[in-house]
């Protein structure tokens, strides 16, 4: 073997000089044909799979397929549908619905608020017309005296000219205390439970007229009325309740009411609509405070009055 070597070494070393480029251009030949088959094969293939992603499969077959979307299944698109009508449709129905208790809620809220405006309207009606002395037209041509508002009558004027102010008669009490309008109050409070209606009377006008802001004026008002009530003068009673009822924020105006009520009842003749009136204002104007006795005293007296 290495004999054979070096003959060929000492032959390539003696060859003539023109074989020499014939090896060089051996060294230097251009690829193969099947060699350039090959790479131009791999570069169309290449340029097809950008040109043509999904055609001429006839001339070279893709290496990259394009994704085929699968097929829907049947009744998909149907099923989808009746599934978005079905939740619309119960969304309209739950607003509806919605609207529907609003609608019935304002209604109600509606007529609570025009009751309560009759009720007030009435109220303003019958003090008004009881401040000017008239009485409101009778609807159907009826009798004055059963319909509203009653006409408080005026004060009895004594002959001789303008009466003076009533004068609180003397009367015994205990010893002062430091609130000389509830004194005033308590000593005409003492003569009407002794039934010294008249001097109760007069004691109680006096309070209220040399304190009329006092908390106790609403007090003196309303138990002067009362006195005239006991005492069978129920126009006179009448009257005093209702100035009593135009101090709203007064302690016994709500009682006013109620024995205003009784005093309707027992004049001649009786008014008993408008009985049922005064305890009507009185519910409208008052609810929290028709309690305890107050409340007895307004459901006998619907009773006996016979109210709807």
């Amino acid at each position: 073997m290495k004999k054979a070597i070096v003959a060929l070494l000492l032959l390539s070393a003696t060859a003539p000089a023109s074989f020499a480029p014939a090896l060089a251009q051996q060294a230097s030949a251009p690829m193969t044909v099947d060699k350039r088959v090959d790479k131009l094969e791999k570069e169309m293939k290449a340029v097809q799979r950008k040109v043509f992603p999904g055609g001429a499969q006839q001339y070279f077959e893709p290496e990259i397929k394009p994704q085929v979307a699968p097929p829907a299944p049947v009744g998909t698109p149907a099923d989808t549908l009746s599934a978005d009508l079905t939740r619309r449709v119960d969304a309209l129905e739950k607003a509806l619905a919605a609207l529907t208790g609003q609608v019935e809620q304002n209604s109600f809220n509606l007529r609570k608020l025009e009751d309560q405006f009759a009720k007030m309207r009435g109220d303003a009606e019958f003090r008004l017309n009881a401040l000017e002395g008239k009485s409101a037209p009778v609807a159907g041509g009826g009798a004055p005296g059963a319909s509203l508002p009653y006409v408080v009558p005026p004060a009895p004027k004594p002959a001789g000219g303008t009466a003076p102010a009533p004068a609180a008669p003397a009367a015994a009490v205990p010893a002062a205390s430091a609130d000389p309008g509830y004194d005033a109050y308590m000593a005409g409070y003492r003569l009407w439970e002794a039934k010294k209606y008249p001097e109760a009377v007069a004691a109680l006008k006096a309070m209220y007229a040399k304190y009329p802001k006092h908390k106790y004026a609403s007090y003196a008002r309303n138990l002067a009325g009362r006195a005239y009530l006991d005492n069978a003068q129920y126009n006179e009673a009448i009257r005093e309740f209702f100035e009593n009822t135009k101090i709203e924020d007064g302690e016994r105006a709500p009682h006013s009411y109620v024995f205003m009520a009784q005093a309707l009842m027992k004049r001649k003749p009786p008014l008993f609509d408008k009985a049922c009136q005064a305890y009507e204002v009185l519910a409208a104007k008052y609810p929290d405070k028709v309690t305890g006795a107050l409340e007895v005293m307004v459901a006998k007296g619907k009773a006996d009055a016979k109210c709807k």
